[in-house]
């Protein structure tokens, strides 16, 4: 009946405001963990280490497998979420990799 007349339930309004909520903390959250990545690339580069560790990222990989089971979180989700994150950052630290050997 809702639908017909074009109003929004209270409980999809409030289900819908949780979601924005959730997705504001989630970029902020990303944001934080993008400045510290950042760090990490610059660090590396100073020691002159690969912008990639592919043992810590298989490391993270079976880790948040794991929390996401337990978090009742399909971990094929959780995987391919964190292999989107780490190429962003893999990126970041080549890039800055090639800006410290200029």
């Amino acid at each position: 009946m809702a639908a017909d007349t074009g109003q929004i339930p209270p409980e999809l309004s409030q289900l819908r405001g949780s979601i924005d909520n959730l997705d504001s903390a989630l970029i902020h959250i990303m944001a934080e963990r993008f400045k510290i990545t950042k760090r990490v690339g610059r660090l590396k580069a100073e020691l002159g280490l690969p912008p990639a560790d592919p043992t810590r990222e298989q490391q993270q990989i079976a880790r948040l497998r794991e929390l996401a089971i337990d978090a009742d979180l399909d971990p094929e989700f959780a995987e391919k979420l964190l292999g989107f994150i780490v190429s962003e950052v893999v990126r970041h630290h080549t890039q800055i990799a090639d800006d410290v050997r200029r």
